[in-house]
This record gives structure tokens, C-alpha cells and sequence, in this order.
């Protein structure tokens, strides 16, 4: 069964940064897999933000290029989101999620729920 643990959520202003931190268990991600964070804002559906696959490679969604940046721990399993210059329409639950086929989630990167990578840690940006 894989469990992930996500932290670092929380209040700040426009322009304010956050770093959200994962943990994943279970699962060994091989060729062709990632971890990654999806997030859902209130009344809307659940977006993919971001992917990296165990060699390093990353991939972000058009509203977050520029401004988050994804990594990873050596042990692979751990994974971090800095946002920087954060805005109010970034705020949302924001999920971590593993393991994620790259070739399918990005084809299709919303959902109509992200409840299936659990509870999430919610980000707040205030104007």
C-alpha cells in the first residue's frame, strides 16, 4: 500500500513563498513513473502542478512555470515544492501523489477530485 506524508502548507501574502515536503512509502518508481503534486482549488477541479521522476526530470503546468520549483532528496522518496511569488489563485489542498505514469498524467492532467491522494496540506494566499 502506498502512504505519503505531505507538510509545509500554510497562510502567506501575494508574493510570499511556501515549501511543501512529501514522503512516499510502498512503491518503487520505475521507468516511466513519478511523484508529483496535484492541487485543487476551492470549487474547481484537481490539477496536476508538477512531476519528477527518480533521475531528476521535472515537468510543471503552465500557471506554476517560472515560480515552483520541484526536488527531490537523495533517498528518492522524499520530494519538495518552493513556491515562490505565490498568488491567490495558487491557493488550494495541495496533494502529493506517487507513484504517476508520466505518459498518461500529463496527457490527461486533471481530475474531477483529489481525494484519491488523500488529505492534502492546504495553501493559502491572501491579496
Amino acid at each position: 500500500e502506498v502512504q505519503v506524508v505531505e507538510s509545509g502548507g500554510g497562510s502567506v501574502q501575494t508574493g510570499g513563498s511556501l515549501r511543501l515536503s512529501c514522503t512516499f512509502s510502498g512503491v518503487t518508481l520505475l521507468d516511466g513513473f513519478a511523484m508529483g503534486w496535484y492541487r485543487q482549488p476551492p470549487g474547481y477541479g484537481c490539477e496536476l502542478v508538477s512531476t519528477i521522476t527518480p533521475t531528476g526530470a521535472t515537468l510543471y503546468s503552465d500557471p506554476v512555470k517560472g515560480r515552483f520549483t520541484i526536488s527531490q532528496a537523495n533517498t528518492k522518496n522524499t520530494a519538495y515544492l518552493q513556491m515562490n511569488n505565490l498568488d491567490p489563485d495558487d491557493t488550494a489542498v495541495y496533494y502529493c501523489a506517487a507513484p504517476l505514469e508520466l505518459r498518461r498524467v500529463w496527457v490527461s492532467p486533471t481530475l474531477s477530485s483529489c481525494n484519491h491522494w488523500g488529505q492534502g496540506t492546504q495553501v493559502t494566499v491572501s491579496s
